[in-house]
């Protein structure tokens, strides 16, 4: 089990309160997390990634253990403390403006 927290916005529009737990094979990655995320909360489908390219919007991030995840490739594998549930997956919207 992968455990994800989602921003408030992202925890409104799926109906949920706190962080989720989403069962992955193997080794996960962000793109077999959020597949997973996505089959059980299909109205996410289209907020984290462009429905035609599965690309990462341009707003949200991707953190876990203290690092920053969302440039890395989306097939490369988590680190360990996320595939053992010791930490989290983060999903947040980034903050722009001036």
């Amino acid at each position: 089990m992968v455990r994800v927290v989602l921003s408030s916005p992202l925890r409104t529009l799926a109906g949920i309160e706190g962080e989720v737990e989403v069962e992955v094979a193997d080794h996960p990655t962000v793109t077999t997390v959020l597949d997973a995320l996505e089959s059980r909360y299909p109205m996410l489908r289209g907020t984290i990634r462009d429905h035609g390219t599965d690309r990462r919007r341009d707003f949200i991030r991707f953190f876990a253990c203290g690092r920053d995840l969302s440039h890395d490739p989306p097939d490369e594998r988590l680190p360990d403390p996320v595939s053992s549930g010791a930490d989290a997956l983060l999903v947040v919207g980034a903050i722009a403006g001036g």
